[in-house]
Formats: structure tokens, sequence, C-alpha cells
């Protein structure tokens, strides 16, 4: 059994959801990123962040290893294409690039002490916003050519990955939802059984749950 140290809406949430994918049987425990961490957590995940899974008692980190690990372990899920099949290269080239340019660029927005700032200004923001905005352009360009997901027809966890970024930009100036290739991705994606079922358990509301709501 898995045990996923989530909080809700999180980095966690996008292995959440590719847990549920996999059928596999895990338990929960929610962290307060709004506390210092347990003495106990911290030999988990030094850096104090999420999401950590533990797997037959040794912990592991970092969104997109995880979700690669994830495919690695349940082949039989089709959370991934197979190593050594087409497509297989493609989506290790998204699992790490959307954590480097979507990832990275949002723990600045939501993390100004990141930068050695008390809090942002609009003036501090304006650089964030723009570099989190040319990703989102790229990916939109990228699925008008190639979509509905990031690897065609096909859907992958790489695209849980995405709608979890996405959910994070909803207060921005401009959410990743303007782009209609992105909210169309946002549509399909929250439709799926395993990805209701990782936002119902964790008490998250709006934002495309539900395929007919409208983004709040």
């Amino acid at each position: 059994m898995y045990k996923l140290f989530y909080s809700p809406g999180a980095a966690s949430l996008a292995v959440h959801a590719a847990i549920h994918e996999s059928g596999a049987a895990h338990e929960l425990v929610n962290v307060d990123l709004n506390v210092p961490r347990t003495d106990d957590y911290l030999r988990l995940n030094p850096q104090g962040t999420v999401p950590t899974l533990v797997i037959d008692g040794l912990a592991h980190r970092e969104s997109a290893a995880l979700l690669i690990l994830l495919a690695e372990r349940h082949p039989e899920a089709n959370l991934a294409p197979a190593p050594g099949t087409p497509g297989r290269a493609e989506w290790l080239q998204w699992t790490v690039a959307l954590a480097t340019s979507l990832g990275g660029p949002f723990r600045l927005w939501f993390y100004p002490r990141d930068l050695g700032l008390e809090a942002h200004d609009e003036n501090s923001r304006a650089p964030v916003r723009r570099t989190l905005e040319a990703g989102f352009e790229r990916i939109a360009s990228h699925l008008q050519a190639h979509g509905p997901y990031l690897l065609g027809e096909r859907f992958s966890i790489a695209d849980y990955q995405l709608c979890m970024y996405m959910r994070w930009s909803r207060a921005m100036p401009k959410p990743a939802t303007e782009w209609p290739e992105l909210d169309r991705l946002a549509r399909l994606v929250s439709a799926r059984p395993a990805w209701r079922n990782a936002v119902a358990m964790e008490g998250l509301r709006g934002w495309h749950l539900d395929s007919a709501e409208p983004v709040q």
C-alpha cells in the first residue's frame, strides 16, 4: 500500500490522481503547509514539501519523479507509453518540461521569499507572470497542432500534471483556461473518474470539477 503525504490542491494533486488511475491501494496523510513541519515529516522529506510517497517503507519525493515511478510500477494501467514504444520519449520530455517551465515559476509566484522579498507587488510579479503565460502559450500552440492531449489522442498522467498547474493559475490575471486548447484539455481531464475521486477526497471545489461547470 502507498502512503501519500499531500496538501489539498498542492503539487501532490497530480500524484494523487495518478494513484487513483492505477487503482492501487493507498493511505492519505494531510500535511498542513501553513504550519511548521514536524520532525517526523522532515525526516521523510527534508524540504518539508509535498508530495512525499512512501513505498515499502522508503520515502520518495518530487511530483514529476513520482509520476514516472507510478507509470513504471503500473504498466497495466496505461498511465504513459511503455518504455521503448512510440510516445515514451515525448511523455518523459513533457513530464520534465512541465515541472521546470511551470512548476518552478509558480513557486516564485506563490513564495516571494524565494526571491528575497517579504511580499510581491505588481512589479515583482510581472516577470513571473510573463514566464508562466509564455509557458501556457507554448503548450496551447502544441495542443492546437497535436491535441487534444499532450500526446495527441492519447491521455497520459502528464495531462494530470498540466491540469494541476493550470488549476493554480485560476486567480491569475489571465488563467490558463483563457486559452481554448488548454480549456478543452482541462474539461477532458476533469471528467475522468480518477481526477474526480482525487479532488473529492481532497475537498476541492470549483474549477472544472464538472465538465459542465463554469470556471470559478
